[in-house]
């Protein structure tokens, strides 16, 4: 059952004024306002807690219709690779590309700010070696398999030793846009071999890193309507066809709701269900943020809720106008914009490490530099880039958003269902928008651990692996101890 926040009217009567205080009248109408706004809240939620299900449908997203015969189940191995043809194509667009000089003192203010651009595109060319990123990227194991009609690709780590005296738990990691399954191989070594890099390996996973369909080198939908439900769907039969009838599963941006697809499709197959990013969204919640800096326990915020949330105009509506402008193109024209970034590498760069600028750090906007190699090096921030770009899928990537979003989000029938699965909750500071611990409460209603983390934002697999690796450790060794 949902549990109300104690009402501390003391506090509420102290922050109004003395003059409120000494009104009896005013004291009893406050009262019965709080008292019927919470009463009706907990109410509406409490009485729609029933444990529902999706339902797990079936679907087909090749080209033209299902055949007749069964569709072939076998996992093949896959390699990354690489041509000179291919590099040198990418060398004479890169020579050919034509910058708008900056406004002057306007850093990231405007978007990715061209005197840097002309950095990055001097390392593309003299630096950065693509091959030698091919044969990283090639050092863990690679496959893909057919589900519902899409080759979909995926790397499976094991941990190079079996660890003593437990089986390694199988653990799958979904990336978001514009990232890809290479965000995750940093955090890899923590999760695989965590004694060789300074944690505790009471917890060894083997991880699973799925390419969304039309993300890198899983294929991209020929139909309409491939959405979070659906690639959830084929994420569980991934896992049921390598052999996996329980597992934990980890998401941010798109994972993260891919992830609570899982588990509301199938919770009985989900051991555990943890997040860094999630998507919240309820009306009430223009209330709670109305009040909640002048009553934060009355709705259960803490002190540090509060330096996330407030002041609500520069960290929500001016921080949402910001950063939201890619949203509405890709809700509902991803193919115009797609033929530009298509087209040219150096446009796909700014488009995409514009976004590992701001969503890492906010205040990033006011560097000239836009603080990206603070936090991520070139040679990584250029092989996210080279998995769109390779790949041809920038397109089919932006039509998620369309799928998702593109009509009535909050209509949804996920959008309101209650999670039952254990979860836990990473917040990251910098991320585009905090989530308190109430808030998800309303939705996840088995979360078991949530941690304030001391430093990082949108990108957290790849800015701070270890913080959340050990988050992750943290919350299966609070579950696997119930």
């Amino acid at each position: 059952m949902l549990e109300a926040p104690p009402l501390h009217f003391c506090s509420v009567l102290h922050l109004l004024g003395p003059g409120c205080r000494h009104n009896g009248k005013g004291v009893m109408w406050l009262e019965i306002l709080l008292t019927s706004v919470l009463g009706f809240v907990i109410y509406w939620f409490v009485s729609r807690d029933k444990e529902e299900t999706l339902p797990l449908e079936d679907g087909w997203w090749g080209p033209g219709p299902r055949p007749p015969t069964q569709e072939d189940e076998s996992i093949r191995p896959f390699k990354v690779e690489t041509s000179d043809e291919e590099i040198n194509d990418l060398h004479q667009r890169i020579e050919k590309a034509r910058i708008t000089p900056p406004l002057e003192d306007s850093h990231f203010h405007y978007g990715f700010n061209s005197n840097y651009l002309k950095k990055i595109i001097s390392y593309w060319q003299n630096e950065f070696d693509w091959k030698k990123q091919v044969e990283i990227l090639n050092r863990y194991p690679h496959f893909k398999t057919k589900i519902e009609g899409l080759d979909i690709h995926f790397i499976h780590v094991k941990p190079p030793q079996q660890p003593h005296g437990c089986t390694p738990k199988p653990l799958l990691m979904v990336h978001g846009w514009p990232g890809s399954f290479y965000e995750f191989y940093k955090i890899i070594p923590f999760l695989t071999e965590p004694k060789n890099h300074g944690l505790n390996d009471e917890h060894v996973f083997e991880v699973i890193c799925p390419s969304i369909p039309g993300y890198g080198f899983s294929e991209a939908s020929s139909k309409k309507g491939l959405n979070s439900v659906a690639t959830a769907r084929i994420f569980y039969k991934l896992m049921l066809r390598l052999g996996f009838q329980e597992f934990y599963i980890q998401g941010g941006d798109w994972g993260s709701l891919i992830c609570t697809n899982i588990a509301q499709l199938v919770p009985s197959h989900v051991k555990g269900l943890h997040l860094n990013m999630a998507f919240i969204i309820r009306n009430f919640y223009i209330l709670t943020l109305a009040l909640g800096r002048h009553f934060p326990r009355l709705f259960g915020f803490t002190k540090r809720d509060v330096e996330l949330l407030y002041p609500v105009k520069e960290k929500i509506f001016y921080s949402t106008l910001r950063e939201s402008g890619y949203m509405h193109i890709q809700c509902t024209k991803p193919d115009t914009v797609g033929c530009a970034l298509n087209d040219s590498p150096v446009g796909l760069a700014a488009y995409i490490l514009e976004k590992f600028s701001t969503w890492t750090n906010a205040e990033f906007r006011n560097l000239e530099d836009g603080g990206l190699e603070r936090k991520f090096s070139l040679d990584d921030l250029l092989t996210n880039i080279m998995l769109y770009w390779t790949t041809g899928t920038i397109t089919s990537s932006q039509r998620f958003y369309k799928e998702n979003m593109g009509q009535n989000f909050l209509a949804i029938q996920h959008e309101r269902m209650k999670v039952h699965v254990p979860t836990g909750f990473a917040a990251f500071p910098c991320e585009l928008l905090h989530v308190p611990e109430k808030w998800l409460k309303f939705k996840y209603r088995k979360l078991i651990s949530y941690s304030y983390m001391p430093r990082g934002g949108h990108f957290a697999a790849l800015e701070e692996p270890e913080l959340l690796a050990r988050d992750i450790c943290k919350f299966v060794g609070l579950l696997e101890r119930q």
